[in-house]
């Protein structure tokens, strides 16, 4: 049985009608503007569904395995624009849009949800385990020395530079081993007892899936019209494709790390948070980043670790204020604000890029 709010109820159709409008103005050839943020929208409550559904699920589960779940069916619509960007051969926005799904979680998203889990902590306090933060900066750490040595690779012109594509293989190759060996002992030593929050979950199991199920075909489709209408839309605009690809995409496409954490903190339920957003970043880094580059094999436009020197800096600098400000297992507000700030400059350069 369902025990969805009266909010939850008008959420769910409300989407629907927004999934149909945006399919009807792609297929109608509406004009760039309307058509890219109705995809939007839709794309961002699909996030939404997904990640509700998937919280639903999680009740059942503990927090180590519930993140991981949130931040993999979360990423979809990750996975999906990126593949259909590179088969339109737009490889700046491909980039852009995992490197800014990062940099918006670690630094945006993390950063949020470290204010608001701070503020309501009765000492100002947010507190959480240290071993995922510690863990999600090792992998990340692991994508950026590939990144890095590429970047002075290509900067000092030697003989390895002649060979991006097949050493990016290799990387993502060992980028994967590495993921995979870390998740299943994390996974399996998600013995933490599970609490219940509001008197466990609110759908059945099967409605529980059939949303998520819905939710990612979905996706699926909205990606595809989202790249559609993003290139026309960000010339009527006058963006930069860094910026649209680093912050539009990303955001859109993270909505679920940015609902789900801010509302888990919210409930001080402050592991989970953590899991959700640590866990989406280790993954889009350690995991999609290396088998997107793989899977480009296939495409029109082959992805590799390299990148704008800008970027490399960026991810540079991330890795170590992730590890400076969560590796103890506990962030004061102002750290979280922190973060955020260093997103907001990094958006604003994008913007002159």
């Amino acid at each position: 049985m369902s025990r969805l709010s009266s909010a939850e109820r008008t959420a769910l159709p409300a989407i629907l009608a927004l999934t149909v409008l945006a399919g009807l103005s792609n297929y109608g050839a509406w004009t760039a503007v309307p058509r890219f943020a109705i995809a939007t929208l839709a794309l961002a409550g699909l996030a939404w569904i997904v990640s509700f559904a998937t919280e639903q699920l999680g009740e059942r589960m503990g927090p180590a395995l519930t993140g991981m779940l949130q931040s993999s069916l979360g990423n979809l619509p990750e996975l999906f624009v990126v593949v259909f960007a590179l088969k339109k051969g737009e490889l700046v926005v491909a980039q852009t849009a995992i490197v800014g799904s990062v940099l918006a979680n670690a630094l945006l998203v993390l950063g949020l949800v470290i204010v608001v889990g701070a503020r309501r902590s009765t000492d100002g306090v947010m507190r959480f385990s240290k071993r995922l933060p510690r863990d999600t900066a090792t992998l990340l750490q692991v994508t950026v020395f590939i990144i890095v040595l590429l970047g002075l690779s290509l900067g000092s012109h030697d003989s390895a530079s002649h060979h991006i594509r097949s050493i990016s293989v290799v990387g993502a190759v060992c980028l994967l081993v590495v993921y995979l060996a870390w998740v299943g002992p994390y996974l399996k030593d998600d013995t933490a007892p599970r609490q219940e929050h509001g008197g466990g979950p609110r759908l059945s199991l099967g409605l529980t899936l059939l949303l998520l199920v819905l939710g990612g075909v979905a996706s699926a489709f909205v990606s595809d019209w989202f790249i559609n209408g993003l290139e026309p839309a960000i010339k009527v605009l006058s963006l930069s494709q860094a910026f649209a690809g680093l912050v539009i995409v990303a955001i859109a496409g993270n909505a679920v790390e940015n609902t789900a954490g801010l509302v888990l903190a919210y409930k001080r339920r402050a592991d989970l948070a953590i899991s959700v957003v640590k866990n989406s970043v280790a993954q889009i880094a350690a995991f999609l980043y290396p088998l997107l580059v793989l899977v480009s094999l296939l495409l029109s436009t082959t992805l590799t670790f390299q990148l704008a020197p800008v970027y490399i800096g960026a991810l540079v600098l991330t890795a170590l204020a992730l590890a400076q400000v969560t590796g103890d297992g506990e962030a004061a507000e102002f750290e979280g604000w922190a973060l955020v700030a260093l997103y907001v400059i990094l958006a604003t350069v994008t913007i002159y890029e």
